[in-house]
């Protein structure tokens, strides 16, 4: 069977309203920056949440993993949403 590798732009939402998953958080966003095109971090004090906004250009199985380690950390919320244009792996 073969394996897709067209790529998908994509804007990844993270909330984190625990800040003990910041450090395991970061770590993880380092395992993948090759994938990543930016990063943006808004420490919402008034809430007490930080709010990142990651754009990244993978293959949709990369960025499910990202997702998906993301997702796993406690007191962390994560959503894709996709660019309905694909790019052909380069």
């Amino acid at each position: 069977m073969a394996v897709s590798m067209e790529k998908r732009v994509a804007l990844v939402g993270i909330i984190v309203e625990n800040t003990a998953s910041i450090e395991r958080l970061n770590a993880i966003l380092h395992e993948y920056n090759e994938i990543i095109v930016g990063r943006m971090g808004i420490p919402y004090r008034n809430r007490r949440i930080g709010i990142i906004s990651v754009v990244v250009d993978a293959p949709n199985d990369e960025i499910s993993a990202l997702t998906g380690k993301l997702g796993k950390l406690d007191g962390v919320s994560v959503k894709a949403v996709y660019s309905k244009i694909g790019a052909a792996a380069e």
